[in-house]
């Protein structure tokens, strides 16, 4: 399986490139797209629909200020949809980090902290983890890297 990581604007791709680095450490595919929720709204429904047959296993999505991305692709997929709230705006991330945590029932968005995005490349590894046990091995050998430190 792989993992999409989605951002709002290229502009977003240097806060988001800890996602990648980590996921390519643990030897899981991760694909890159930029589609905004506001922008290009269509892309984004028609891209989750499609993530799974697509052979997607989770879907990663930062996005700044109004933040609607991750939200957007939740509400056309059933795969584990991971927020990333990113800074930037006159609020730095915290307008960010509401719109993205405060969904509605029904359309459950995990989200991590504000630029976490290495974070939600652990948890999407850590949902995989479940029934991969080479995932589970990685995470366990990147775990024990933090003993020494």
């Amino acid at each position: 399986m792989k993992v999409a990581v989605l951002m709002g604007s290229a502009s977003d791709k240097a806060k988001m490139a800890p996602a990648v680095e980590m996921l390519q450490q643990l030897g899981i595919e991760a694909v890159e797209e930029v589609m905004s929720a506001h922008r290009t709204p269509e892309v984004v429904a028609g891209f989750a629909s499609q993530a799974r047959g697509m052979g997607y296993g989770a879907i990663i999505c930062g996005a700044g200020m109004a933040a609607h991305l991750a939200g957007a692709v939740a509400a056309r997929t059933t795969l584990p949809v991971i927020g990333v709230p990113l800074s930037g705006s006159a609020l730095s991330g915290v307008d960010s980090l509401y719109a993205t945590v405060q969904m509605p029932k029904g359309f459950p968005v995990a989200t991590v902290a504000i630029d976490g995005a290495a974070n939600a490349a652990l948890l999407a590894a850590e949902i995989f983890a479940v029934h991969d046990p080479a995932v589970a091995e990685r995470l366990d050998a990147y775990r024990a890297g933090f003993a020494n430190r």
